[in-house]
């Protein structure tokens, strides 16, 4: 099957059937090739409804998952964009489509690496990948106005919420595997918050996360 085909199909077959239904979501997924993000050996499945392999046993996230939370994010022209967990950096690049800037922190220099080429093959420059561990929260002197957490952590630290502006909105897949659920945290102002439950998913644990989960009892 040709490769755009695909892409349509993906977004005809999968995303609309998730019932996102915003001219935004479409268009990102459309301008953003997705076989470009996705090692050499998967880009003949990057538009499957699959978790594409990358290393360190981490994983593109399915494009049904990433939709539902591109949509949920809501995100608008002048956000500031937080990024915990790169992978190939298409999570990134969907955000930086509509956002202003995005800040994504990825924890292996060797995936860093990688996103890092990937968007700029993909002409994307208002994406900065940052090398640090995030999985146990993040402190900044920037405020931002989304933070999406591309991993599932076992709760959100309260260093994320620090640096959420007033109408901020935070996503993030909160559990432990094999079911995780995405919540997505709205800021309304000062120490107030409304906690939305969206949807279960699979998502993996953060890295850091797992080294929590082999020492629980």
């Amino acid at each position: 099957m040709d490769i755009r085909q695909a892409q349509i199909n993906m977004i005809e077959g999968q995303i609309r059937a998730t019932g996102v239904n915003s001219p935004d979501v479409f268009d990102a997924f459309t301008a953003v090739q997705r076989e470009k993000f996705a090692p050499e050996a998967y880009r003949d499945i990057a538009y499957a409804d699959t978790e594409i392999p990358l290393i360190y046993n981490e994983c593109m996230l399915t494009p049904r998952t990433e939709a539902l939370v591109l949509h949920a994010a809501g995100i608008k022209g002048t956000d500031k964009v937080l990024e915990i967990g790169t992978g190939s950096g298409f999570m990134a690049a969907l955000l930086a489509y509509k956002a202003l800037h995005v800040t994504s922190v990825e924890i292996k220099p060797e995936l860093k690496r990688f996103a890092e080429e990937n968007l700029r093959q993909a002409g994307i420059t208002n994406v900065t990948v940052e090398l640090g561990n995030g999985a146990n929260g993040w402190k900044s002197d920037t405020m931002y106005d989304v933070i999406i957490i591309s991993g599932a952590l076992h709760e959100l630290a309260d260093s994320f919420r620090m640096i959420l502006n007033s109408g901020g909105r935070i996503v993030a897949f909160i559990g432990d595997a094999p079911f995780t659920q995405t919540q997505l945290i709205r800021k309304i102002h000062d120490a107030h918050y409304e906690i939305i439950s969206l949807f279960g998913t699979s998502a993996p644990l953060l890295r850091e996360q797992r080294k929590i989960s082999r020492f629980r009892f």
